[in-house]
């Protein structure tokens, strides 16, 4: 995790944090721009929520967005600015950062748990070792319907 310039590390941005946010900029991150529509469908949200998600995310300049018509249909295009680009790669970091620290944790923990549990060698203490483990979930393509 890239520490910030006084060694603390980056933090996470309260305007990325939301999901609907976050699928919104990675998804702009990977293009120059991306009309109304796409991202909707891609977020599975509501004309609404787009409407309200990206006036918040251009308020706080992460976003831009252009009006214009394509023949004679009106449209709204979206794209995500260079600071919205940065707060997206330090929130990014932020996330791997928190992630990396709990491998770490769990990790140094795993040796004092496995002496000291006298049920480790059954299996009983693991999860998905018991049949009561098993969980059916079902799968999406959207990072919006993840559980």
């Amino acid at each position: 995790m890239t520490a910030g310039p006084d060694g603390t590390p980056p933090a996470l941005d309260r305007e990325l944090h939301h999901p609907t946010r976050l699928a919104l900029a990675a998804y702009l991150s990977g293009c120059s721009e991306a009309e109304f529509a796409v991202l909707r469908d891609y977020c599975q949200v509501s004309d609404s929520t787009l409407s309200k998600t990206l006036s918040a995310l251009e308020r706080t300049g992460h976003v831009s967005v252009r009006k214009g018509y394509f023949g004679k249909r009106p449209r709204t295009w979206a794209a995500l600015t260079f600071s919205g680009r940065r707060a997206l790669a330090g929130h990014l970091a932020a996330l791997e950062g928190i992630a990396s620290a709990a491998r770490r944790a769990a990790a140094a923990a795993e040796p004092e748990r496995s002496g000291h549990s006298s049920s480790s060698s059954t299996g009983r203490d693991r999860p998905g070792s018991g049949s009561s483990a098993i969980s059916a979930r079902t799968t999406s393509t959207s990072p919006m319907n993840r559980s």
